[in-house]
């Protein structure tokens, strides 16, 4: 009997695996996570990527982040960053400069306007989040949580591992 993901994708055939019907529904969650923090954060005429840079910068603090920290950083990568910072820093939602110890090195830090748009975002987001994964309650999404550990974990041994062949 087909799965849920088999018929949303309209796929006829079965899955060759568990294995890869797992990864497949793992991709299509995310996928139906991100098009919902999107639509949310419309209202804030920002993505979700935007969102998650404010967020970086107000936990660095006033040390700021480098354009390749912020990178690291990110949820999801972005290829080009400093496009992305170039649009939130004509917002006025971020500021850059030059580091005063590495002339090369530019700071980018968030702004007063970036901390009150963060936090104006912070409590409608949380209500939206726990009014769509509440019911799962804290000892099943404690253990969601660790089991999608594993798999990154799982993930990224490989590829850390084609790295060194």
């Amino acid at each position: 009997m087909p799965g849920r993901l088999q018929k949303e994708i309209k796929q006829t055939k079965p899955f060759e695996s568990i294995e890869e019907e797992s990864v497949l529904n793992i991709l299509r969650t995310a996928e139906v996570l991100q098009g919902a923090l999107a639509d949310f954060l419309k209202e804030f005429e920002l993505s979700p990527v935007q969102y998650n840079v404010l967020r970086i910068l107000r936990g660095a603090g006033e040390a700021g982040a480098t354009c390749s920290q912020i990178g690291e950083r990110l949820l999801t990568r972005d290829p080009d960053i400093t496009r992305l910072l170039d649009r939130m820093e004509t917002r006025g939602l971020i500021r850059r400069e030059r580091s005063s110890l590495d002339r090369r090195a530019i700071i980018t830090r968030i702004s007063d306007a970036g901390l009150s748009l963060a936090a104006a975002i912070d409590q409608p987001i949380r209500k939206m989040i726990q009014a769509k994964l509440g019911a799962f309650g804290r000892k099943k999404l404690a253990e969601l949580t660790a089991e999608l550990e594993r798999i990154r974990e799982a993930f990224e041994k490989t590829s850390s591992e084609r790295k060194t062949k």
